[in-house]
């Protein structure tokens, strides 16, 4: 990776189309790499997204499942939300484990970094992995009707695999955390 690499877009102009509490849409008026003219859509997103492995002693790990708007379909995941951006992305991601799960970890690592689509949105990913649980109670958001399933890890692994968890954030939470177990590093 070439982090010296030179931006070879011109921005012409910029105009905001869309704001609201949690994202807002510029669209650039710019000169493309290729020497062009051309227009960009950038979605800018107001928190960090934060997803969570919560993976107890006997490999087994929880998932979230939920009717996802924007794609019309029920979605298995780990538990995720969005983190304000003024706040300690681990406390942030502890505050959602709970609301989500009802889980409480002694143990926190962040595992992975990621954007979740560089091609329009400047949205940015950390992933925790959280160990040494304890069960409370869950709160989710009055907007989120979930169901909570604890499962072997091997079995969400599988999910992944087949295409039965298609969230980007949980399928790259999944491989990651086979390649530590493979490494045995888990």
């Amino acid at each position: 990776m070439d982090s010296s690499a030179t931006n070879p877009w011109k921005i012409l102009s910029q105009q905001e189309v869309y704001d609201n509490p949690w994202i807002k849409l510029t669209e650039y008026q710019v000169i493309h790499p290729g020497g062009g003219n051309g227009i960009y859509g950038k979605v800018h997103f107001k928190n960090k997204a934060l997803g969570i492995v919560a993976l107890d002693d006997n490999k087994n790990i929880w998932l979230v499942g939920q009717f996802r708007f924007t794609t019309n379909s029920y979605s298995w995941e780990i538990p995720e939300g969005g983190g304000d951006l003024s706040k300690n992305p681990l406390e942030e991601a502890k505050r959602e484990l709970l609301e989500e799960t009802g889980l409480i970890a002694s143990d926190w690592k962040p595992i992975l970094n990621m954007h979740l689509s560089n091609s329009v949105s400047d949205e940015e990913a950390i992933i925790f992995l959280a160990t040494g649980l304890s069960q409370q109670q869950s709160s989710p958001e009055p907007t989120e009707q979930l169901i909570v399933k604890k499962l072997p890890f091997e079995e969400a692994y599988q999910m992944c695999l087949q295409g039965e968890i298609t969230d980007s954030m949980s399928v790259a939470a999944l491989l990651k955390i086979k390649v530590l177990m493979l490494e045995e590093a888990l």
